[in-house]
């Protein structure tokens, strides 16, 4: 007789949202974060999502594909390198940015009302932590500053990229009051099931 599996691990998801695509682009995304995504959206009704982590596109064309639902709104949508599939290059409502977040001009984002960003980078302590520090000032009042990918930390990977993205978040955090954590989203499926532990910052003041 088949007996179903009553449980499943952290370490099988992560190994399943590696294959995750979108419209044919692979878009490595917790799937409960793709649920996630759509309804912030909804709520904020961003003018420009930044995104800093392109890779292959597959996210900012989710994105952008939202966005073109409501009829409004840009993606510019920053990494280091080139490898975006050609449906990303030719959405209307993205905009590419090859040369690095540390390159990105802030004044592109002039002229934007409600700006929401994504640090989806490297994930490195460091590097999370300047690039955050960065862009915060971008985020528009009740919208959010989302950080990727702690849960490299429950996956005992934090030593790896330096404490990881936590680590930067507790640093922005204690000398930011502008932001706090958002538990609406980070327990909305049970407490810290999401990959963006600690990660969904709203902007208050």
């Amino acid at each position: 007789m088949f007996k179903r599996k009553k449980s499943f691990s952290l370490e099988e998801i992560d190994n399943g949202h590696y294959k995750v695509t979108y419209r044919g682009v692979p878009c490595v995304k917790c799937p409960f974060d793709y649920v996630l995504y759509q309804m912030i959206i909804e709520e904020v009704k961003p003018d420009l999502i930044i995104e800093i982590g392109t890779n292959k596109g597959g996210s900012a064309l989710y994105l952008a594909d939202l966005l073109e639902v409501r009829g409004k709104g840009q993606i510019h949508t920053i990494d280091i390198t080139d490898e975006s599939f050609e449906i990303v290059k030719s959405h209307p409502r993205i905009n590419l940015f090859h040369n690095g977040w540390k390159d990105y001009d802030l004044n592109l984002a002039a002229g934007f009302s409600k700006i929401l960003v994504i640090e989806d980078s490297s994930h490195s302590y460091r590097n999370t932590f300047d690039a955050i520090n960065k862009f915060a000032p971008l985020v528009s009042k009740n919208s959010y500053l989302i950080v990727e990918d702690g849960i490299i930390n429950d996956l005992g990977r934090a030593k790896e990229f330096g404490g990881g993205p936590e680590k930067a978040i507790r640093e922005f955090l204690n000398n930011n009051s502008q932001f706090l954590i958002c538990d609406k989203w980070i327990n909305f499926f049970g407490k810290n099931a999401t990959f963006n532990t600690m990660g969904y910052l709203k902007r208050i003041k």
